[in-house]
């Protein structure tokens, strides 16, 4: 007899949206992640719920879609979303000049009610300098809009606790190494090994769902099955703080469309769009594709490179195949593949395509082909029933002096938390709450413990992705160690252990520094080197760690 009724492959936000959805409707789900959720594609994407008024270029459908669905995941996490005022410069010379755009506007302005966003506004060049005084003088105008941003990383999480709430197993660190298909060519089922511990287990189901993203062919390939995506990199710079109040759309030396967000305490500049054909365990930013964004928006945005980029990261959006087209011109559509049709294998059904802005209309789709396969007449209630911390509202200074602790940290508790940030004031040591571990980012000992007991966080990237400790200007200089030894005291480790995690994280900054290093950068980098390795004794631990393993 099968264990579950419907197995998911893959944590990112496809993956948590449809065990969300399959919990919903009664099914009995079980979700397995093979590194963290949204550690993958998700987690470096641009972090916008946003409509994409460039869509309506050639895939009008996704923008309609887009917007709705931004509408519905206001409701249903409204603490998480954040509006984002963008201007889009018009310089003389430019491809297209600011009748067209407004034009272009209009249409959007069509859809924007969906997701409960402004019309645009037509700026003579002295409203868009007033708005933006670091606009290049070569403006001539300037259009607005708006659209939504949100934490990526926190709306994944939402999704997988709403799930488990429901019913669904929740696991990360948990790769599947085979699919079980029988005589038939039904799959039925997964092998599966926890990466931690190295244990291996047989997990059985009368659906296995792969919702893989980037990795999805690889996972069809084991039952024999076919995914054909074609995927794109996008690469990103983050900046150390916010370099303006509003996001500047600029154009690339190949008229590609890209931006400067403020985002949370940070700008982000993206993206990239490139087909890619490397690893995608291992995806890098190049010195070359910084030099590419950089001089897109220099051209409207001066003063971009004599500000301080903290570091890089790129993603693969695993958008669908299609022959010939340019990339930002391929379709943002998603697709739910039954390979009982498509390769006479049972059992295994697949969803590639899509964006984040569409994240639960493409789970609901695929909840459908689920319940359809199954023989289940269960309707959708994702759209109506709220993410955890969704209920209510909550006066913010009124709280903060209830529990006292400073207005910021229970602001930013908010922000990730909703209302459900007095579960985390709540931990224990009570004095943990304003025990502030993560100067950057406000980032107390109780949110550390919180993540670490109730949202399965097990590294500190794990507890990264959750509160965004180290994701400020000082990339984890000077939390790191601290918050490897709250790890390590909540999941009973020893100090080995404890130097391991540091280690490992500190690790993982380093890789999106290595693109941006030069210059003044340069030599902050020299600074936080002898902050780690000096000052905190690491290049002593490191020391012993090699003397441990060569026996020397």
């Amino acid at each position: 007899m099968p264990q579950y009724d419907v197995l998911i492959i893959g944590g990112g936000i496809n993956g948590v949206g449809i065990a969300r959805d399959c919990a919903l409707r009664g099914f009995k789900t079980i979700l397995i992640e093979k590194k963290d959720f949204s550690a993958g594609a998700t987690g470096t994407c641009s972090g916008m719920i946003h409509g994409g008024p460039r869509y309506l270029e050639y895939d009008i459908a996704t923008t309609r879609s887009s917007c709705l669905d931004s509408g519905y995941i206001q409701k249903i996490a409204p603490f998480l979303l954040f509006r984002i005022p963008f201007i889009f410069p018009v310089l003389k010379g430019d491809k297209y000049n600011i009748e067209l755009i407004e034009t272009f506007m209009e249409a959007y302005d069509e859809f924007v009610a969906l997701k409960n966003g402004r019309p645009h506004t037509r700026l003579t060049r002295t409203d868009a300098m007033k708005l933006e005084p670091g606009l290049t003088d070569r403006i001539v105008g300037g259009v607005t809009m708006d659209e939504w941003g949100c934490s990526p990383f926190r709306l994944c999480i939402l999704n997988a606790l709403s799930a488990h709430r429901y019913g669904a197993e929740i696991r990360n660190h948990s790769l599947v190494e085979k699919l079980l298909i029988d005589e038939s060519r039904q799959v039925i089922g997964a092998k599966v090994r926890n990466t931690l511990t190295g244990e291996h287990e047989e997990l059985r189901a009368r659906i296995v769902f792969n919702a893989g993203g980037p990795w999805s062919p690889q996972i069809a390939k084991m039952a024999g099955a076919q995914v054909k995506i074609r995927p794109a990199k996008g690469a990103h710079l983050v900046f150390d703080r916010r370099l303006s109040n509003v996001a500047i759309t600029a154009e690339t030396i190949d008229g590609r469309s890209i931006f400067v967000i403020p985002y949370e305490n940070t700008s982000l500049v993206g993206t990239t769009d490139d087909d890619y054909y490397g690893d995608m365990d291992n995806v890098t930013v190049t010195r070359d594709e910084v030099q590419y964004l950089l001089e897109g928006i220099e051209r409207v945005f001066p003063s971009i490179r004599r500000e301080r980029i903290i570091r890089a990261f790129a993603g693969v959006r695993p958008t669908l195949y299609d022959w010939r087209k340019n990339e930002d011109e391929l379709s943002r559509e998603h697709a739910v593949f039954d390979h009982e049709q498509t390769d006479g294998v049972k059992g295994l059904l697949s969803i590639a395509g899509g964006k984040l802005a569409s994240y639960r209309l493409m789970s609901e789709h695929a909840t459908d082909v689920i319940c359809q396969k199954l023989g289940v007449p269960a309707k959708c209630r994702t759209h109506l029933e709220a993410l955890p911390g969704g209920e209510g509202n909550v006066n913010l200074h009124e709280a903060a002096a209830e529990h006292d602790v400073p207005a910021y940290i229970l602001q930013r508790l908010y922000q990730r938390y909703g209302t459900e940030y007095a579960k985390v004031l709540a931990e224990e040591p009570k004095e943990s709450a304003r025990s502030v571990i993560c100067q950057c980012e406000s980032i107390t000992e109780a949110e550390i413990r919180h993540v670490i007991r109730h949202e399965w966080a097990r590294t500190l990237d794990d507890v990264r992705r959750r509160t965004r400790l180290g994701g400020g200007p000082c990339q984890g200089r000077r939390c790191t160690l601290a918050a490897a030894s709250i790890l390590a005291e909540e999941l009973h480790l020893g100090p080995d252990e404890l130097t391991g995690i540091a280690l490992e994280f500190l690790q993982e900054r380093w890789k999106g520094k290595v693109p941006i290093l030069s210059g003044l950068q340069l030599a902050q980098e020299e600074i936080g080197h002898a902050s780690h390795f000096l000052s905190a004794n690491i290049h002593q631990m490191i020391a012993a760690e090699r003397h441990t393993v060569h026996g020397g």
